[in-house]
């Protein structure tokens, strides 16, 4: 490294969001960057350690040493050369990966000050575009056609290395638009569509053909393909089956944030399929990211007030000795939508939704449980207390989580990827997934017939 005593002179600086007053008022990017000297700062910050855990962290294997000396020298093409290497859309993992890198970095272990790692990510991606580093570039055809079935990080991710191991991929899509979780799933406050279609401008201008609004029928697969690479995520979502869940108002997550999406994306819907908080007294059950999203976008909707609820216990905030590194830190996460204005609570299951006489969601009957340790040592038991109360609301939304898709048995032509095969995951393990779904297909058709 350039620097390698930087850590102890440059404190870590994150860049932040838009202030709440102005960034609740629109669905734009929530997140600011720092200037290109401050970020070569926070670049400096990486030790390159002998052993560094960031490598083996990161489900792409990428390199965050390597990148950030080559930014921290201000060697932006460079910088992006090798993360590229390991990651096909930095630009999307730099916005929304929950950096599983950062929480190994030898520095967070330490001092609880990790590097600034996916934030330099996203900075060396968009300077990349910016600067015009990142152009179409022509692959020689090898003969052989692959599906991809499905175009979310995974379909993506495959795609992109099967066009540039020389294939020609054609990606069908059954929704409108092409980006799957990426484009339907995940606020445009989190990630601004333009960037995914910027990249697949990019794609289709190096020879991959997308095709929208097809749904294929897995179990009969369209011919003409040597291979396929089935990409179609989870599209079951969990639901809450307990009494009232027939109630008007109460929604999956997903389509809410479908909805909401399209609707940026200028589609139109007739006001009684239009799915909004305005004015509304929002309950959302469950604590996880998708949760924390439907809060975002319920409070640029207009709710009047947003609760969220979660069956498990609040988590400690900062460090937990129950889950010391190299396990997954379980600790009290406070996202961007959480800090615009909701009440969060915990340890509460669901027992009945309550509706008014025309069938319409007024609140829903809560229980307090407590969680105690299993006698064998497994999962915690959960336990009812008898302590129940009624949380008002007008509108609930179900972030539950999604159900693994079962698959019938395929031809030995046919290659799973991404959350259709491990169930619901990360963006960054189903662009990994998708890059080793297509080092498969490759293998295999070379292989075929020797």
């Amino acid at each position: 490294m350039g620097n390698p005593k930087a850590f102890l002179t440059v404190p870590r600086q994150e860049a932040g969001y838009r202030p709440i007053h102005d960034r609740i008022l629109d669905f734009g990017e929530v997140e600011q960057t720092l200037n290109t000297s401050d970020r070569k700062l926070q670049a400096s910050r990486c030790m390159d350690c002998g052993v560094p855990f960031c490598h083996w962290a990161c489900p792409l294997g990428n390199r965050p040493p390597e990148f950030q000396d080559a930014l921290y020298r201000g060697k932006w093409k460079e910088a992006y050369e090798i993360l590229s290497q390991t990651n096909d859309f930095p630009e999307f993992t730099g916005r929304i990966c929950p950096a599983l890198c950062e929480k190994s970095c030898v520095l967070k272990l330490t001092a609880d000050a990790p590097v600034t790692i996916r934030e330099d990510e996203a900075a060396i991606a968009e300077a990349a575009f910016r600067e015009g580093y990142i152009k179409p570039a022509a692959y020689p055809r090898n003969g052989k056609k692959v599906a991809v079935i499905g175009s979310g990080p995974s379909g993506l991710a495959a795609a992109n290395r099967l066009n540039r191991k020389g294939y020609d991929v054609t990606v069908f899509e059954k929704d409108e638009y092409i980006g799957g979780l990426l484009r339907f799933g995940i606020p445009n406050f989190k990630l601004n569509k333009a960037i995914i279609d910027r990249r697949l401008a990019i794609m289709e201008a190096e020879g991959v053909t997308f095709r929208t609004g097809i749904c294929i029928d897995l179990p009969g697969l369209p011919p003409d393909f040597d291979a396929f690479c089935i990409c179609t995520g989870t599209p079951q979502a969990r639901d809450l089956k307990i009494p009232g869940r027939e109630l008007k108002g109460i929604y999956l997550a997903m389509e809410m944030l479908s909805q909401q999406n399209r609707v940026l994306a200028g589609q139109t819907f007739r006001k009684e399929e239009r799915i909004s908080a305005k004015g509304k007294k929002v309950l959302v059950i469950g604590g996880g990211d998708t949760g924390s999203d439907c809060i975002g976008t319920s409070i640029r909707q207009g709710a009047s007030s947003v609760t969220q609820i979660e069956i498990l216990p609040e988590p400690p905030a900062g460090n937990n000795p129950a889950t010391p590194w190299p396990q997954w830190p379980v600790v009290l996460k406070t996202s961007s939508s959480h800090e615009e204005g909701c009440r969060r609570r915990w340890c509460l299951n669901t027992v009945r939704f309550i509706g008014d006489g025309k069938a319409n969601v007024t609140g829903a009957e809560v229980e307090e449980v407590v969680w105690e340790p299993a006698p064998d040592g497994g999962r915690p038991v959960m336990k009812p207390t008898g302590k129940k109360e009624i949380i008002r609301a007008d509108m609930i939304l179900l972030a539950l989580g999604f159900l693994k898709p079962e698959h019938p048995v395929y031809p030995e032509n046919v290659f799973l990827a991404g959350d259709a095969a491990t169930g619901a995951s990360l963006v960054v393990r189903c662009i990994a997934s998708g890059r080793r779904a297509a080092d498969d297909i490759d293998s295999y058709l070379k292989n075929k017939g020797k």
